[in-house]
């Protein structure tokens, strides 16, 4: 669980990434041992998984999104990913439920560069089928900051949450 100061030190740093832990500090009004405290308890917690940078991968020129179902070979998911690892292009994947056995999302450069994307995806033997799908437009954007309010404990506001 997480509390007011975590959600106030997450939201701050997910708008300013590179402000830093003193200014942090000064604009949340606690002292700069406790926003480091934190943010070091919500990364061993797992909360906070990153501080890199965001990339758009339309400003580096890969303007479109798909995704792709694909239906492989029992026990051959270790060799599939690592398969898919080896394609740039391939953002993410995820085993699912439904349709298909991995989800992935893709970028391309345009369609021409997709069919590219796609004969290499489906290069693997074990790979048995593929369905795909192209995004038109982001409606939602990739987002979590309204997840991190909702996790907050309730009646928590400077405690120790995590």
């Amino acid at each position: 669980m997480i509390d007011s100061l975590d959600v106030k030190i997450i939201e701050l740093f997910a708008a300013q990434p590179r402000i830093g832990v003193l200014e942090a500090s000064r604009r949340i009004g606690v002292a700069r041992a406790t926003v480091q405290s934190r943010l070091e308890k919500l990364a061993a917690a797992g909360v906070i998984e990153s501080f890199s940078p965001s990339i758009n991968p339309g400003a580096l020129g890969y303007r479109v999104t798909a995704f792709a179902f694909l239906d492989i070979r029992q026990g051959a998911r270790s060799s599939v990913a690592a398969h898919l690892e080896r394609i740039p292009e391939v953002l993410e994947v995820h085993t699912i439920t439904g349709q298909g056995d991995l989800y992935c999302r893709i970028v391309a450069r345009d369609n021409d560069d997709l069919q590219r994307v796609i004969d290499d995806l489906v290069g693997d033997a074990d790979i048995v089928r593929i369905s795909t799908v192209i995004a038109l437009a982001t409606v939602v954007a990739p987002r979590i900051l309204p997840l991190v309010r909702a996790a907050e404990a309730p009646g928590h506001s400077r405690g120790d949450a995590i």
